[in-house]
């Protein structure tokens, strides 16, 4: 079984700083509504809870890949 590293810290209300084992990320939001992260593999990505079962989530990369 491999060994993992996840840890999130809460900075401030509604900022997290979310580290693994590969990169770093930022998310802005909280509780219900949209929440915006952005991560040091250059990842964007957009998610917001909906009702029920249901959820939204965009992800984009910067650069050409």
């Amino acid at each position: 079984m491999p060994v993992t590293l996840r840890k999130s810290f809460r900075i401030l209300p509604g900022v997290r700083l979310n580290l693994n084992r590969r990169s770093m990320s930022v998310t802005f939001g909280s509780g219900k509504g949209p929440k915006r992260t952005y991560s040091t593999t250059g990842r964007t990505t957009t998610s917001h809870d909906l009702p029920g079962p249901f959820g939204y989530r965009k992800s984009t990369r910067r650069g050409g890949r």
